[in-house]
């Protein structure tokens, strides 16, 4: 939660290809104090069943700049294995065309931020939701 010192974050991803959440998603979350500034880990948490991440860490006082970085290769892979085993004769062997996605964005002491990530295997959108 943030307070008049901290900015706080959150997230979650919708799987545009077929309407719904995409649920065990690894999620890391990195800050810094400057567009200067070195990064900082801080730690990450995955996306539940409902695609949200409710649990990612605190920002630290001072942060400018926030990076959440999703991890969705594994997320594609899973999803493209399971289709292959329901329909065999639809197969796609090409690989994840976006591995991972990186988000940066720049935040302000005392606001929160819900950064969504509306995803597919071929193009991904984020905006300042609510």
């Amino acid at each position: 939660m943030s307070t008049s010192t901290t900015a706080s974050v959150s997230t979650h991803i919708l799987d545009t290809s077929v309407g719904r959440p995409a649920g065990g998603v690894a999620v890391r979350l990195a800050a810094r104090s400057g567009r200067d500034a070195e990064w900082q880990a801080l730690g990450g948490s995955a996306t539940d069943a409902d695609g949200r991440c409710k649990d990612l860490p605190a920002l630290p006082e001072g942060t400018t700049h926030v990076r959440l970085d999703f991890a969705v290769e594994p997320y594609f892979e899973k999803k493209q294995a399971d289709a292959q085993q329901d329909a065999p004769a639809n197969r796609d062997s090409g690989a994840v065309f976006f591995p991972e996605v990186a988000i940066t964005f720049a935040v302000t002491a005392g606001e929160h931020y819900h950064v969504p990530l509306l995803l597919n295997p071929f193009g991904y959108s984020v905006y300042r939701g609510s």
